[in-house]
């Protein structure tokens, strides 16, 4: 940033700071005066770097083509330009439904990485990229295979039933929020614009998908494991055979104390290692993965005071869609709410999913009752 537009930025901040000091002395009349001069000097201060970035534009296009990733990091540095000043210059072709700017692909990918590097139950879910707020897809559940029939020498070959197909409508819904970042940041480097970002939204929209996620397999029908027999004939009967090669064991930290506390008649534990599984850990020959109480919380009954810990078992990617509208749309202001006030930055954030059970065959919802 050359001298000219700091020295700007400087007398804007003298001015928010003596602003701040009239509202303490409660001396409103003034303070709306010091107001008037600093969205003056804002728009002095927008008009400079808007010059100054078209006459470095300029210098630039005189220079040989640099390597597509190059092209990549400009698009990242002119959306973090934009956030430090509060999307005044942006152009509107990056704006979504909303009025928010959309967040550039190499951002997204980032955020996407945090998204599904912990504790993420998207990773065991079927995630379908859709462009559009509403449509449909179809899905055939891997259960419906009937096969062929016999039929006599000389007999007449009958119809096959066409396979049956599953319609999914979805119509992806919004899911928003804001936090407050000190004016201070937006005067620090790019990397550390983008990985405060990174971290909040990818963080935040973890978080929410999980809830979707945890909120649609509630919705299946609870099965009572009273023991090691019990849970044998969820793996053996209930769920069906057609799911148990790509079926994993889904607990929580109380489930998988119980789990890891349990021994056949040989006195051995039950739960085996296991080099696949994310925990160690199999149960008869299919990986267990642990999900934190925070995330997958046991059930409280009313009535008893009895406590009941998931054991879900089955293959989630068959019975669980989420429709993803693949898109962060971000917008910054730092006169909304109390921000002025405070010397922040309100960042807001928004995305477009929907979660839906795809086939409720597909998994097992069981539940354990704990030792009081």
């Amino acid at each position: 940033m050359p001298k000219e537009l700091r020295e700007l930025l400087e007398q804007i901040n003298n001015k928010k700071e003596e602003a701040r000091k009239l509202l303490a002395e409660n001396k409103i009349e003034e303070a709306k005066k010091l107001k008037d001069e600093i969205v003056a000097l804002q728009e002095k201060f927008d008009i400079a770097k808007e010059l100054y970035e078209e006459g470095k534009a300029q210098i630039e296009d005189k220079k040989p083509l640099e390597p597509t990733v190059q092209v990549k990091e400009n698009e990242v540095e002119a959306f973090v330009n934009h956030i430090r000043t509060r999307f005044r210059n942006a152009m509107k072709e990056g704006t979504g439904e909303d009025g928010g700017y959309t967040v550039p692909q190499d951002i997204q990918t980032k955020i996407n990485e945090l998204r599904e590097s912990k504790d993420a139950l998207q990773r065991y879910i079927t995630v379908e990229p859709v462009t559009t707020l509403s449509g449909s897809r179809v899905f055939k559940k891997r259960s419906q295979q009937t096969g062929f029939v016999k039929v006599p020498e000389g007999g007449e070959i009958p119809e096959k039933a066409t396979p049956q197909f599953t319609i999914l409508n979805y119509q992806v819904e919004k899911y928003a929020g804001f936090f407050r970042v000190m004016n201070e940041l937006l005067k620090d480097s790019t990397e550390a614009i983008v990985n405060t970002l990174v971290r909040w939204i990818g963080d935040e929209s973890r978080v929410t998908r999980n809830n979707l996620i945890i909120s649609i397999l509630n919705a299946k029908a609870k099965t009572a494991i009273a023991d090691l027999d019990g849970l044998k004939k969820v793996v053996n009967v209930q769920l069906d055979p057609v799911f148990r090669s790509t079926s994993n064991v889904f607990v929580n930290q109380d489930s998988f104390n119980w789990l890891d506390t349990l021994k056949d008649n040989n006195g051995q534990y039950l739960l085996q290692p296991s080099l696949e599984s994310p925990t160690g850990r199999q149960l008869f020959g299919l990986p267990v993965v642990i999900i934190s109480n925070k995330t997958l919380a046991s059930r409280v009954d009313s009535g008893t005071g009895a406590t009941f810990a998931p054991v879900i078992v089955g293959d989630l990617k068959e019975g669980v869609v989420l429709f993803d509208r693949q898109q962060t749309e971000i917008m910054s202001s730092n006169v909304a709410m109390d921000a002025f006030q405070t010397d922040v930055t309100l960042w807001r954030a928004i995305e477009r999913m929907q979660v839906k059970m795809r086939d409720d065959e597909a998994f097992v919802f069981g539940e354990v009752q704990l030792p009081a």
